[in-house]
Protein backbone atom coordinates (compact mmCIF):
# COMPACT_ATOMS: atom_id res chain seq x y z
CA UNK A 1 0.00 0.00 0.00
CA UNK A 2 1.26 3.28 -0.74
CA UNK A 3 1.17 6.04 1.68
CA UNK A 4 -0.53 8.65 -0.74
CA UNK A 5 -2.01 8.48 -4.22
CA UNK A 6 -2.32 11.62 -6.19
CA UNK A 7 -4.62 11.65 -8.84
CA UNK A 8 -3.10 14.34 -11.49
CA UNK A 9 0.34 15.45 -12.25
CA UNK A 10 -0.16 19.13 -13.26
CA UNK A 11 1.09 22.04 -10.64
CA UNK A 12 -0.75 21.03 -8.20
CA UNK A 13 -0.12 17.29 -8.21
CA UNK A 14 3.62 17.47 -9.16
CA UNK A 15 3.86 19.74 -5.78
CA UNK A 16 2.52 17.63 -3.56
CA UNK A 17 4.24 14.35 -4.71
CA UNK A 18 7.57 15.83 -5.13
CA UNK A 19 7.07 16.83 -1.15
CA UNK A 20 6.09 14.04 -0.06
CA UNK A 21 8.45 11.76 -1.97
CA UNK A 22 11.60 14.50 -0.47
CA UNK A 23 10.05 13.61 3.01
CA UNK A 24 10.54 9.67 2.38
CA UNK A 25 6.55 8.79 1.78
CA UNK A 26 5.72 6.66 -0.86
CA UNK A 27 3.49 8.23 -3.23
CA UNK A 28 2.06 6.81 -6.42
CA UNK A 29 0.68 9.35 -9.01
CA UNK A 30 -2.12 8.09 -11.49
CA UNK A 31 -2.10 10.20 -14.50
CA UNK A 32 -4.65 9.97 -17.18
CA UNK A 33 -2.68 11.15 -20.09
CA UNK A 34 0.50 9.81 -21.15
CA UNK A 35 4.48 10.69 -20.65
CA UNK A 36 5.88 13.10 -23.47
CA UNK A 37 9.81 13.01 -22.66
CA UNK A 38 11.33 16.86 -23.49
CA UNK A 39 13.10 15.56 -26.59
CA UNK A 40 9.52 14.45 -28.16
CA UNK A 41 8.28 17.69 -27.93
CA UNK A 42 7.70 19.82 -31.34
CA UNK A 43 5.89 22.90 -32.43
CA UNK A 44 3.69 21.04 -34.92
CA UNK A 45 0.45 23.50 -34.68
CA UNK A 46 -1.41 20.67 -36.37
CA UNK A 47 -1.32 18.41 -33.72
CA UNK A 48 -0.98 20.59 -30.79
CA UNK A 49 -3.48 23.29 -31.25
CA UNK A 50 -5.72 21.56 -34.34
CA UNK A 51 -5.88 17.73 -33.15
CA UNK A 52 -6.16 15.68 -30.16
CA UNK A 53 -2.87 14.88 -29.52
CA UNK A 54 -2.77 16.00 -25.50
CA UNK A 55 -6.17 16.09 -25.16
CA UNK A 56 -9.26 13.15 -25.51
CA UNK A 57 -10.94 12.74 -28.15
CA UNK A 58 -14.27 14.76 -27.69
CA UNK A 59 -16.89 11.76 -29.24
CA UNK A 60 -15.00 9.69 -26.44
CA UNK A 61 -14.81 12.27 -23.54
CA UNK A 62 -16.13 15.64 -23.01
CA UNK A 63 -18.30 17.91 -20.93
CA UNK A 64 -21.79 19.22 -20.99
CA UNK A 65 -21.98 23.30 -21.25
CA UNK A 66 -25.30 24.96 -20.30
CA UNK A 67 -25.71 28.19 -21.15
CA UNK A 68 -28.99 30.42 -20.84
CA UNK A 69 -30.21 31.15 -24.44
CA UNK A 70 -33.49 33.24 -24.93
CA UNK A 71 -33.93 32.86 -20.70
CA UNK A 72 -33.64 29.40 -20.85
CA UNK A 73 -30.85 26.94 -19.69
CA UNK A 74 -29.94 24.83 -22.56
CA UNK A 75 -27.33 21.88 -22.26
CA UNK A 76 -25.08 21.00 -25.43
CA UNK A 77 -22.12 18.67 -25.26
CA UNK A 78 -18.90 19.99 -26.29
CA UNK A 79 -18.36 17.18 -29.00
CA UNK A 80 -21.27 19.06 -30.78
CA UNK A 81 -19.89 22.60 -30.40
CA UNK A 82 -16.07 21.96 -30.33
CA UNK A 83 -15.64 23.44 -27.27
CA UNK A 84 -13.01 21.78 -25.09
CA UNK A 85 -12.47 22.16 -21.31
CA UNK A 86 -9.58 19.40 -21.52
CA UNK A 87 -6.00 21.16 -20.99
CA UNK A 88 -3.38 18.88 -21.97
CA UNK A 89 -4.01 15.46 -20.39
CA UNK A 90 -0.40 14.24 -20.54
CA UNK A 91 2.21 14.16 -17.57
CA UNK A 92 2.66 17.43 -15.66
CA UNK A 93 -1.17 19.04 -17.32
CA UNK A 94 -1.61 21.84 -18.50
CA UNK A 95 1.82 22.93 -16.83
CA UNK A 96 3.59 21.92 -19.84
CA UNK A 97 1.55 24.14 -22.66
CA UNK A 98 1.40 27.68 -20.19
CA UNK A 99 2.52 30.89 -21.38
CA UNK A 100 4.71 31.18 -18.54
CA UNK A 101 3.12 34.41 -17.36
CA UNK A 102 3.25 34.34 -13.26
CA UNK A 103 2.01 36.70 -10.58
CA UNK A 104 1.49 36.70 -6.68
CA UNK A 105 -1.99 37.17 -5.66
CA UNK A 106 -2.18 40.39 -3.93
CA UNK A 107 -2.73 40.59 -0.53
CA UNK A 108 -6.01 42.09 -0.66
CA UNK A 109 -7.34 39.41 -3.38
CA UNK A 110 -7.72 37.51 0.20
CA UNK A 111 -9.99 39.37 1.98
CA UNK A 112 -12.46 40.48 -0.80
CA UNK A 113 -15.42 40.65 0.78
CA UNK A 114 -13.62 42.82 4.00
CA UNK A 115 -12.16 45.13 1.76
CA UNK A 116 -15.21 45.99 -0.81
CA UNK A 117 -18.13 44.52 0.85
CA UNK A 118 -21.17 42.24 -0.68
CA UNK A 119 -21.90 42.76 -4.17
CA UNK A 120 -25.32 41.80 -5.15
CA UNK A 121 -25.32 38.30 -6.75
CA UNK A 122 -22.06 37.47 -6.01
CA UNK A 123 -21.14 35.10 -3.49
CA UNK A 124 -18.08 36.59 -2.24
CA UNK A 125 -16.30 35.39 1.06
CA UNK A 126 -12.74 36.03 2.62
CA UNK A 127 -10.29 32.89 2.19
CA UNK A 128 -9.35 31.43 5.43
CA UNK A 129 -5.87 31.76 4.92
CA UNK A 130 -3.46 35.05 4.52
CA UNK A 131 -1.07 36.53 2.33
CA UNK A 132 1.51 36.31 4.55
CA UNK A 133 0.90 32.52 5.24
CA UNK A 134 1.07 32.08 1.49
CA UNK A 135 4.06 34.06 0.80
CA UNK A 136 7.05 31.77 1.97
CA UNK A 137 5.40 29.57 -0.53
CA UNK A 138 5.67 31.93 -3.12
CA UNK A 139 9.50 32.38 -2.60
CA UNK A 140 9.94 28.34 -2.68
CA UNK A 141 8.13 28.17 -5.99
CA UNK A 142 10.19 30.71 -7.48
CA UNK A 143 13.63 29.65 -6.14
CA UNK A 144 12.38 25.62 -6.76
CA UNK A 145 10.51 25.28 -9.72
CA UNK A 146 12.03 28.65 -11.40
CA UNK A 147 10.89 31.87 -12.06
CA UNK A 148 12.34 34.59 -14.01
CA UNK A 149 11.53 38.54 -14.01
CA UNK A 150 13.01 41.66 -12.56
CA UNK A 151 10.95 43.32 -9.39
CA UNK A 152 10.02 46.88 -9.61
CA UNK A 153 8.29 48.31 -6.59
CA UNK A 154 4.74 49.28 -7.44
CA UNK A 155 1.71 49.91 -5.19
CA UNK A 156 -0.31 46.99 -6.31
CA UNK A 157 2.69 44.62 -6.45
CA UNK A 158 2.50 42.26 -3.84
CA UNK A 159 5.35 42.47 -1.32
CA UNK A 160 8.48 40.42 -1.56
CA UNK A 161 11.53 39.34 0.59
CA UNK A 162 14.15 39.51 -2.49
CA UNK A 163 14.25 39.34 -6.06
CA UNK A 164 13.30 36.89 -8.73
CA UNK A 165 17.00 34.80 -8.61
CA UNK A 166 17.00 34.28 -12.76
CA UNK A 167 17.32 37.82 -14.59
CA UNK A 168 14.42 38.20 -17.00
CA UNK A 169 13.96 36.51 -20.50
CA UNK A 170 15.06 38.56 -23.64
CA UNK A 171 12.88 41.42 -24.65
CA UNK A 172 12.02 42.69 -28.20
CA UNK A 173 13.00 46.07 -28.91
CA UNK A 174 9.40 47.19 -28.40
CA UNK A 175 9.64 47.95 -25.19
CA UNK A 176 11.35 50.75 -25.69
CA UNK A 177 8.09 52.08 -27.65
CA UNK A 178 5.70 50.30 -25.12
CA UNK A 179 7.36 51.45 -22.15
CA UNK A 180 7.95 55.25 -23.29
CA UNK A 181 4.26 55.40 -24.77
CA UNK A 182 3.18 53.92 -21.20
CA UNK A 183 5.07 56.91 -19.34
CA UNK A 184 3.88 59.50 -21.42
CA UNK A 185 0.26 58.26 -20.24
CA UNK A 186 1.08 58.12 -16.13
CA UNK A 187 0.62 54.43 -16.30
CA UNK A 188 3.58 52.23 -14.78
CA UNK A 189 5.03 49.08 -17.07
CA UNK A 190 6.21 46.26 -15.23
CA UNK A 191 8.39 43.48 -16.26
CA UNK A 192 6.31 39.92 -16.36
CA UNK A 193 7.66 37.25 -14.38
CA UNK A 194 7.88 34.27 -16.65
CA UNK A 195 7.99 30.67 -15.33
CA UNK A 196 10.92 30.21 -18.04
CA UNK A 197 14.66 30.04 -17.32
CA UNK A 198 16.70 33.20 -19.29
CA UNK A 199 20.15 30.67 -17.69
CA UNK A 200 20.72 27.47 -17.17
CA UNK A 201 19.28 25.47 -14.01
CA UNK A 202 20.54 22.35 -12.92
CA UNK A 203 19.05 19.45 -16.01
CA UNK A 204 17.43 22.05 -17.81
CA UNK A 205 18.69 24.28 -20.29
CA UNK A 206 17.79 27.65 -20.71
CA UNK A 207 15.00 29.26 -22.98
CA UNK A 208 16.19 29.48 -27.30
CA UNK A 209 13.45 31.51 -27.45
CA UNK A 210 11.45 29.73 -30.13
CA UNK A 211 8.75 31.94 -30.48
CA UNK A 212 6.18 29.01 -29.01
CA UNK A 213 5.37 28.68 -26.03
CA UNK A 214 1.92 28.97 -25.31
CA UNK A 215 -0.22 25.91 -26.18
CA UNK A 216 3.28 23.78 -27.09
CA UNK A 217 5.65 21.65 -25.16
CA UNK A 218 9.07 22.76 -24.37
CA UNK A 219 12.14 20.72 -25.63
CA UNK A 220 15.09 22.63 -23.86
CA UNK A 221 13.44 22.07 -19.89
CA UNK A 222 13.39 26.05 -19.89
CA UNK A 223 9.69 26.34 -19.25
CA UNK A 224 9.04 25.38 -15.42
CA UNK A 225 6.67 22.56 -15.77
CA UNK A 226 5.31 20.11 -13.25
CA UNK A 227 6.81 17.06 -15.25
CA UNK A 228 10.39 18.77 -15.61
CA UNK A 229 10.76 20.49 -12.17
CA UNK A 230 8.84 18.06 -9.75
CA UNK A 231 7.84 15.00 -10.90
CA UNK A 232 11.58 14.04 -12.41
CA UNK A 233 13.21 15.00 -9.06
CA UNK A 234 10.50 12.84 -7.34
CA UNK A 235 11.24 10.19 -9.56
CA UNK A 236 15.28 10.53 -8.49
CA UNK A 237 14.32 10.05 -4.34
CA UNK A 238 12.88 5.81 -5.71
CA UNK A 239 9.78 6.92 -3.54
CA UNK A 240 7.50 8.04 -6.44
CA UNK A 241 5.74 5.43 -8.90
CA UNK A 242 4.14 7.05 -11.92
CA UNK A 243 1.21 5.17 -13.34
CA UNK A 244 1.04 7.01 -16.66
CA UNK A 245 -2.51 5.83 -18.79
CA UNK A 246 -4.52 5.68 -15.65
CA UNK A 247 -7.74 7.15 -15.54
CA UNK A 248 -9.89 7.55 -12.06
CA UNK A 249 -13.06 6.60 -12.66
CA UNK A 250 -14.19 6.80 -8.61
CA UNK A 251 -12.82 6.83 -5.44
CA UNK A 252 -14.52 3.87 -2.93
CA UNK A 253 -14.89 4.96 0.73
CA UNK A 254 -16.54 4.32 4.06
CA UNK A 255 -17.93 6.81 6.01
CA UNK A 256 -14.47 8.44 7.68
CA UNK A 257 -11.92 7.28 5.06
CA UNK A 258 -11.64 6.72 1.50
CA UNK A 259 -10.02 3.19 0.70
CA UNK A 260 -9.08 2.92 -2.66
CA UNK A 261 -9.48 4.10 -6.48
CA UNK A 262 -10.87 1.96 -9.26
CA UNK A 263 -8.77 3.17 -12.08
CA UNK A 264 -8.69 2.07 -15.74
CA UNK A 265 -5.33 1.43 -18.01
CA UNK A 266 -6.46 3.69 -21.21
CA UNK A 267 -4.58 1.67 -23.15
CA UNK A 268 -5.80 -1.69 -22.40
CA UNK A 269 -9.08 -1.08 -21.00
CA UNK A 270 -8.23 -3.24 -17.74
CA UNK A 271 -9.78 -2.14 -14.20
CA UNK A 272 -7.82 -2.56 -11.09
CA UNK A 273 -7.74 -1.24 -7.61
CA UNK A 274 -5.17 1.06 -5.58
CA UNK A 275 -5.17 1.20 -2.19
CA UNK A 276 -3.40 3.95 0.12
CA UNK A 277 -3.02 5.48 4.02
CA UNK A 278 -4.76 9.04 1.87
CA UNK A 279 -5.80 10.55 -1.33
CA UNK A 280 -5.33 13.74 -2.82
CA UNK A 281 -7.63 14.84 -6.23
CA UNK A 282 -5.52 17.25 -8.22
CA UNK A 283 -7.22 16.72 -11.55
CA UNK A 284 -7.55 20.17 -12.25
CA UNK A 285 -11.20 22.20 -10.96
CA UNK A 286 -13.79 20.49 -12.69
CA UNK A 287 -12.49 17.57 -13.36
CA UNK A 288 -11.69 16.69 -9.33
CA UNK A 289 -15.63 17.78 -8.63
CA UNK A 290 -16.47 15.67 -11.22
CA UNK A 291 -14.70 12.18 -9.85
CA UNK A 292 -16.49 13.39 -5.93
CA UNK A 293 -19.61 13.32 -7.22
CA UNK A 294 -19.01 10.14 -9.04
CA UNK A 295 -17.59 8.88 -5.44
CA UNK A 296 -21.34 8.60 -4.36
CA UNK A 297 -22.04 5.47 -2.00
CA UNK A 298 -24.65 5.55 0.85
CA UNK A 299 -22.42 6.77 3.05
CA UNK A 300 -21.87 9.72 1.26
CA UNK A 301 -24.90 9.83 -1.34
CA UNK A 302 -24.15 13.35 -2.68
CA UNK A 303 -20.55 12.88 -3.53
CA UNK A 304 -17.56 12.38 -1.15
CA UNK A 305 -16.83 15.60 0.85
CA UNK A 306 -20.20 17.04 -0.05
CA UNK A 307 -22.02 17.14 3.49
CA UNK A 308 -22.62 20.88 3.17
CA UNK A 309 -24.22 20.43 -0.21
CA UNK A 310 -21.37 22.94 -1.72
CA UNK A 311 -19.46 20.47 -4.12
CA UNK A 312 -19.16 21.88 -7.23
CA UNK A 313 -20.61 25.38 -6.45
CA UNK A 314 -18.95 28.66 -7.27
CA UNK A 315 -16.91 27.75 -10.16
CA UNK A 316 -14.38 30.01 -11.34
CA UNK A 317 -13.12 30.89 -14.70
CA UNK A 318 -10.74 34.11 -15.70
CA UNK A 319 -12.88 37.34 -16.20
CA UNK A 320 -11.72 39.95 -18.89
CA UNK A 321 -10.86 39.67 -22.59
CA UNK A 322 -8.71 40.88 -24.97
CA UNK A 323 -7.52 43.23 -27.77
CA UNK A 324 -4.90 44.28 -29.92
CA UNK A 325 -3.35 46.70 -33.08
CA UNK A 326 -0.83 46.22 -35.56
CA UNK A 327 2.68 47.96 -35.62
CA UNK A 328 3.46 49.19 -39.92
CA UNK A 329 6.63 50.18 -40.48
CA UNK A 330 5.41 53.44 -42.05
CA UNK A 331 3.86 54.34 -38.86
CA UNK A 332 6.73 52.59 -36.17
CA UNK A 333 7.84 55.22 -33.73
CA UNK A 334 11.50 54.62 -31.64
CA UNK A 335 12.27 51.55 -33.17
CA UNK A 336 13.08 49.73 -36.62
CA UNK A 337 10.86 47.54 -38.64
CA UNK A 338 13.71 44.91 -38.75
CA UNK A 339 13.60 45.03 -34.83
CA UNK A 340 10.10 44.68 -34.47
CA UNK A 341 10.23 41.78 -36.57
CA UNK A 342 13.17 39.72 -34.34
CA UNK A 343 11.46 36.37 -33.68
CA UNK A 344 11.49 34.85 -30.48
CA UNK A 345 11.99 37.25 -27.99
CA UNK A 346 9.02 38.40 -25.56
CA UNK A 347 7.17 41.60 -24.89
CA UNK A 348 7.55 41.18 -20.96
CA UNK A 349 5.18 44.30 -20.29
CA UNK A 350 2.69 44.09 -17.25
CA UNK A 351 0.28 46.52 -16.00
CA UNK A 352 -1.02 46.49 -12.45
CA UNK A 353 -2.11 50.24 -12.47
CA UNK A 354 -6.28 49.05 -12.22
CA UNK A 355 -5.79 46.12 -9.77
CA UNK A 356 -7.77 47.95 -7.58
CA UNK A 357 -9.60 51.23 -9.20
CA UNK A 358 -11.19 54.26 -6.91
CA UNK A 359 -11.86 56.78 -9.79
CA UNK A 360 -14.74 60.23 -9.39
CA UNK A 361 -16.62 59.02 -11.91
CA UNK A 362 -16.54 55.13 -12.12
CA UNK A 363 -16.44 54.46 -8.37
CA UNK A 364 -14.64 52.19 -6.12
CA UNK A 365 -14.33 48.11 -7.48
CA UNK A 366 -12.09 45.63 -7.98
CA UNK A 367 -9.74 45.76 -11.21
CA UNK A 368 -7.79 43.80 -13.00
CA UNK A 369 -4.03 43.31 -14.22
CA UNK A 370 -3.17 43.63 -17.95
CA UNK A 371 -0.46 41.57 -20.04
CA UNK A 372 0.98 42.41 -23.25
CA UNK A 373 2.63 40.41 -25.89
CA UNK A 374 2.97 40.08 -29.41
CA UNK A 375 -0.15 37.68 -31.12
CA UNK A 376 0.28 33.90 -31.14
CA UNK A 377 2.69 32.73 -33.75
CA UNK A 378 0.71 29.90 -34.74
CA UNK A 379 1.43 30.10 -38.65
CA UNK A 380 -2.63 28.77 -39.87
CA UNK A 381 -4.21 30.96 -37.55
CA UNK A 382 -2.59 33.93 -38.71
CA UNK A 383 -3.10 33.03 -42.56
CA UNK A 384 -6.65 32.26 -41.93
CA UNK A 385 -7.45 35.69 -40.66
CA UNK A 386 -6.40 36.86 -43.74
CA UNK A 387 -7.71 35.21 -46.31
CA UNK A 388 -11.36 36.84 -46.64
CA UNK A 389 -11.99 40.57 -47.92
CA UNK A 390 -15.61 41.82 -47.69
CA UNK A 391 -16.91 39.00 -47.19
CA UNK A 392 -15.76 36.77 -49.60
CA UNK A 393 -12.58 34.59 -49.37
CA UNK A 394 -9.60 35.54 -51.52
CA UNK A 395 -7.56 32.99 -53.87
CA UNK A 396 -4.00 32.85 -55.66
CA UNK A 397 -1.95 35.14 -56.13
CA UNK A 398 -3.72 37.39 -54.48
CA UNK A 399 -4.14 35.84 -51.34
CA UNK A 400 0.13 35.07 -51.66
CA UNK A 401 0.54 39.25 -51.63
CA UNK A 402 -2.01 39.51 -48.22
CA UNK A 403 0.04 36.89 -46.49
CA UNK A 404 3.27 38.14 -47.47
CA UNK A 405 2.47 41.78 -46.61
CA UNK A 406 0.83 40.13 -43.39
CA UNK A 407 3.89 38.18 -41.92
CA UNK A 408 6.78 40.59 -43.43
CA UNK A 409 5.35 44.27 -42.64
CA UNK A 410 3.31 44.50 -39.79
CA UNK A 411 3.45 42.77 -36.22
CA UNK A 412 0.19 42.91 -34.14
CA UNK A 413 0.54 43.44 -30.41
CA UNK A 414 -2.07 41.80 -28.33
CA UNK A 415 -2.99 42.05 -24.44
CA UNK A 416 -5.04 39.97 -22.32
CA UNK A 417 -7.31 41.14 -19.57
CA UNK A 418 -7.36 38.70 -16.28
CA UNK A 419 -9.97 40.13 -13.57
CA UNK A 420 -12.06 37.91 -11.23
CA UNK A 421 -14.96 36.11 -12.39
CA UNK A 422 -17.50 36.32 -9.25
CA UNK A 423 -18.53 33.57 -7.69
CA UNK A 424 -22.65 33.39 -8.72
CA UNK A 425 -25.10 30.48 -8.18
CA UNK A 426 -25.61 29.96 -12.09
CA UNK A 427 -22.00 28.65 -12.47
CA UNK A 428 -21.09 25.48 -10.97
CA UNK A 429 -20.95 21.36 -11.93
CA UNK A 430 -22.78 18.63 -11.99
CA UNK A 431 -23.00 15.42 -13.37
CA UNK A 432 -25.70 14.04 -15.16
CA UNK A 433 -26.30 10.55 -16.03
CA UNK A 434 -28.01 10.98 -19.50
CA UNK A 435 -24.28 11.76 -20.32
CA UNK A 436 -21.62 9.19 -20.15
CA UNK A 437 -17.68 9.12 -21.17
CA UNK A 438 -16.81 5.82 -23.07
CA UNK A 439 -15.98 4.46 -19.68
CA UNK A 440 -19.60 4.66 -18.36
CA UNK A 441 -19.18 7.30 -16.04
CA UNK A 442 -21.55 10.36 -15.75
CA UNK A 443 -19.09 13.42 -17.53
CA UNK A 444 -19.46 16.74 -15.85
CA UNK A 445 -21.45 19.43 -16.40
CA UNK A 446 -20.47 22.61 -16.26
CA UNK A 447 -23.21 25.51 -16.12
CA UNK A 448 -21.80 28.86 -16.77
CA UNK A 449 -22.76 32.02 -16.40
CA UNK A 450 -20.49 35.27 -15.31
CA UNK A 451 -21.69 38.21 -13.01
CA UNK A 452 -22.53 41.60 -15.20
CA UNK A 453 -19.72 42.76 -12.82
CA UNK A 454 -17.04 41.34 -14.57
CA UNK A 455 -18.12 42.83 -17.89
CA UNK A 456 -17.90 46.09 -16.37
CA UNK A 457 -14.41 46.03 -15.04
CA UNK A 458 -13.11 44.32 -18.14
CA UNK A 459 -14.47 47.05 -20.56
CA UNK A 460 -13.11 49.31 -18.41
CA UNK A 461 -9.99 48.44 -18.68
CA UNK A 462 -9.42 47.67 -22.10
CA UNK A 463 -10.55 51.09 -22.77
CA UNK A 464 -7.34 51.80 -20.91
CA UNK A 465 -4.92 49.59 -22.93
CA UNK A 466 -6.35 50.95 -26.23
CA UNK A 467 -4.90 53.90 -25.57
CA UNK A 468 -1.22 52.72 -24.89
CA UNK A 469 -1.52 50.99 -28.39
CA UNK A 470 -2.69 53.83 -29.93
CA UNK A 471 0.22 55.98 -28.19
CA UNK A 472 2.50 53.56 -29.60
CA UNK A 473 1.01 54.18 -33.24
CA UNK A 474 -0.78 50.96 -33.87
CA UNK A 475 -3.77 50.85 -36.58
CA UNK A 476 -6.65 48.84 -36.25
CA UNK A 477 -7.15 48.76 -32.65
CA UNK A 478 -9.81 46.66 -31.48
CA UNK A 479 -10.89 44.50 -28.09
CA UNK A 480 -13.29 42.10 -27.28
CA UNK A 481 -14.73 41.75 -23.58
CA UNK A 482 -17.33 39.24 -22.86
CA UNK A 483 -18.93 37.02 -20.20
CA UNK A 484 -17.66 33.60 -21.83
CA UNK A 485 -15.52 30.87 -19.86
CA UNK A 486 -11.79 30.95 -20.37
CA UNK A 487 -11.59 27.39 -21.00
CA UNK A 488 -7.63 26.52 -19.90
CA UNK A 489 -8.29 28.79 -16.60
CA UNK A 490 -10.82 27.23 -14.11
CA UNK A 491 -11.08 27.05 -10.40
CA UNK A 492 -13.83 26.58 -7.59
CA UNK A 493 -15.82 24.01 -6.82
CA UNK A 494 -14.41 22.41 -4.02
CA UNK A 495 -14.36 26.36 -1.87
CA UNK A 496 -12.39 25.63 1.15
CA UNK A 497 -12.88 27.34 3.96
CA UNK A 498 -13.52 27.13 8.31
CA UNK A 499 -17.17 26.40 8.11
CA UNK A 500 -17.93 22.75 7.37
CA UNK A 501 -21.22 23.69 6.46
CA UNK A 502 -20.20 26.44 4.38
CA UNK A 503 -17.45 24.92 2.75
CA UNK A 504 -16.01 21.42 1.32
CA UNK A 505 -12.34 21.92 2.50
CA UNK A 506 -10.56 23.07 5.58
CA UNK A 507 -7.75 25.62 5.37
CA UNK A 508 -5.44 22.93 4.20
CA UNK A 509 -7.17 21.54 1.43
CA UNK A 510 -8.78 18.78 3.89
CA UNK A 511 -12.10 17.48 3.29
CA UNK A 512 -14.19 18.48 6.48
CA UNK A 513 -15.89 14.86 5.97
CA UNK A 514 -12.79 12.58 5.47
CA UNK A 515 -9.51 13.19 6.86
CA UNK A 516 -7.74 11.43 4.52
CA UNK A 517 -9.24 12.81 1.61
CA UNK A 518 -7.57 16.32 0.01
CA UNK A 519 -8.10 18.28 -3.11
CA UNK A 520 -5.02 20.27 -3.96
CA UNK A 521 -5.72 21.66 -7.44
CA UNK A 522 -7.40 25.39 -7.99
CA UNK A 523 -10.81 23.91 -7.27
CA UNK A 524 -10.05 25.18 -3.46
CA UNK A 525 -10.21 28.93 -4.42
CA UNK A 526 -13.06 30.52 -3.50
CA UNK A 527 -12.17 33.42 -5.50
CA UNK A 528 -9.78 33.78 -8.15
CA UNK A 529 -7.44 37.07 -7.73
CA UNK A 530 -7.34 39.41 -11.12
CA UNK A 531 -3.86 37.07 -12.26
CA UNK A 532 -3.42 33.68 -13.62
CA UNK A 533 -4.08 30.86 -11.03
CA UNK A 534 -0.98 29.40 -11.86
CA UNK A 535 1.49 30.43 -8.99
CA UNK A 536 -1.17 30.78 -6.58
CA UNK A 537 -2.21 26.95 -6.83
CA UNK A 538 2.08 26.17 -7.01
CA UNK A 539 2.35 27.95 -4.08
CA UNK A 540 -0.80 26.63 -2.44
CA UNK A 541 0.26 22.73 -2.96
CA UNK A 542 3.48 23.05 -1.48
CA UNK A 543 1.78 24.65 1.76
CA UNK A 544 -0.54 21.62 1.53
CA UNK A 545 2.23 19.29 1.37
CA UNK A 546 3.80 20.48 4.18
CA UNK A 547 0.65 19.53 6.61
CA UNK A 548 -0.40 16.32 4.63
CA UNK A 549 3.81 15.53 6.13
CA UNK A 550 2.53 16.41 9.32
CA UNK A 551 -0.55 14.49 8.90
CA UNK A 552 1.26 11.54 7.98
CA UNK A 553 3.84 11.56 10.99
CA UNK A 554 1.18 12.02 13.48
CA UNK A 555 -0.76 8.76 11.77
CA UNK A 556 2.46 7.21 12.53
CA UNK A 557 2.64 7.82 16.27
Amino acid sequence: MYDAVVIGSGASGGAVAYTLCKAGYKVAILEKGRLIRREEFSKDELSYARRDLITPNLFDEYHVIEERVDGKWVATPTYESGWSFWNGNIVGGSSNLMSGMVHRMHPDDFRLKSKYGQIEGANIVDWPISYEELEPYYDLVEELVGVSGKYIPHQYEPPRRKDFSQPPTKENAVVKLFDKSCKALGITPLVTPRAILSQEKGHRKACYYSNFCGSYGCSSGAKSSSRETLIYPALATGNLTLLSNTHVKSLHSSKEEVKYANVVNTLTGKEKKIAARLFVVAAQAHESVRLLFNSANRHHPQGLANSSGQLGKNLLFSGGGSGQGELHEESLKEITLDELMTTGLFVNRTILDWYFVDHWWEGRFKGGSVEFMFEHQNIISRAVKNNVEEGKLVWGEALGKRLAKRFKEQKSIRFEIFNDWLPNDNCFVSVDESYKDKYGMPVGKLRIEGHPQDIKVGKYIAKKCEKILKKMGAKNIYSSISASASQNLVAGGCRFGNDPKRSVLNKYCQAHDIPNLFVADASFMPTGGSVAYTWTIYANAFRVADHIVAYLKKENT
